[in-house]
């Protein structure tokens, strides 16, 4: 059981299974709102056959609020497993960018250039511009942001 005078604040990765009905996610997000608890992230994609989703959400703050984040997600009708992520064992996180660079000519040989050297790939491309994706490690991207 966390020290209520413990204000350590730590990162954690939560995810919920849920039923995949209509509101499901709007009501774990009014949880989130509600109670003015960040979001950092938000993944949701579905998990099983059968309709089942899973909801990843990183958030952070004292040990506290992450179980009492926990305990308040559990209760939700549509909830049938929340697990924190980051305590129950090795997980590997990772950050995605979709990036648009618009540019014709010379711009838009360097836009490739660039995209090589940070090792991003190309997932759209018109005469005019390019997406690219871009995925790494969570400090990674603080280095990409500077």
């Amino acid at each position: 059981m966390p020290s209520p005078t413990d204000t350590t604040q730590r990162t954690a990765t939560i995810s919920v299974l849920v039923d995949n009905e209509a509101g499901v996610l709007a009501r774990v997000i009014g949880l989130f709102s509600g109670r003015g608890y960040n979001i950092d992230s938000l993944t949701v994609a579905r998990s099983m056959p059968g309709g089942a989703e899973r909801i990843n959400v990183v958030t952070s703050g004292t040990e506290m609020v992450i179980e009492q984040i926990k305990a308040q997600l559990d209760r939700l009708v549509p909830v049938h497993r929340v697990a924190d992520l980051t305590r129950e064992g090795p997980h590997i996180a990772r950050e995605m960018a979709l990036i648009k660079v618009i540019g014709t000519g010379e711009k838009r040989v360097e836009a490739l250039r660039i995209a090589e050297t940070f090792r991003a790939r190309v997932v759209d491309t018109t005469a005019q511009s390019f997406v690219f994706e871009i995925t790494g490690a969570t400090t990674s991207w603080t280095r990409l942001s500077s």
